[in-house]
């Protein structure tokens, strides 16, 4: 089997750790393949590939997208370190307002599987390159974020972050969402 499937805390949430294949040239790995991720339970089409470089200490997130556009992620670190945090946003869910998170990184090729309903984001703890497959294509009328500092979900981030966009600096909090009604 060229995965291990680690289940999380929360339901649907899972560390994804490649086997590696080195010898004297190098390494060789797969990042996916369907049929593996079917017989675990994750059988999601995956319709686009994003890939982002960010420098240390620049945080990205947290950001989801609303139906029908929802967006499950399959995320790995390329090259450097990240750390990487999927929230629930699923309104009838018992882990609701609850995150995970993992070090992913250019060296350990572990990958997060976050599923349609989380907000995710990322803070880089080394310059690194970021790419992930998502089960569907970006939409902007769908698009969301909650705060990343919100007080209620209360991320332990590893370090203060250095850099975070304008944009991600308006995210409401997620109590905020839910009094309007923003996730459905």
């Amino acid at each position: 089997m060229p995965f291990l499937f680690r289940k999380t805390e929360i339901e649907g949430v899972m560390i994804v750790e490649p086997k590696i294949f080195g010898d004297e040239r190098g390494y060789f790995y797969e990042t996916y393949k369907r049929s593996e991720f079917s017989k675990n339970g994750i059988s999601a089409d995956l319709d686009q590939d994003n890939q982002s470089f960010s420098k240390k200490g620049v945080l990205r997130g947290l950001h989801f997208q609303r139906e029908p556009y929802a967006q499950g992620k399959l995320v790995r670190a390329i090259t450097g370190k990240i750390f990487d945090v999927a929230v629930d946003i699923r309104e009838d869910s018992k882990t609701f307002g609850r995150y995970v998170s993992a070090i992913l990184s250019g060296e350990n090729k572990i990958m997060l599987w976050i599923p349609e309903g989380f907000a995710h984001g990322f803070l880089a703890l080394e310059d690194s390159i970021v790419h992930y497959k998502a089960t569907h294509e970006y939409n902007k009328t769908s698009e969301g974020g909650i705060i990343w500092n919100d007080p209620d979900i209360n991320i332990e981030w590893p370090m203060d972050p250095e850099t975070i966009s304008e944009k991600d600096m308006a995210w409401p909090t997620l109590r905020e969402f839910r009094a309007n009604k923003y996730i459905k």
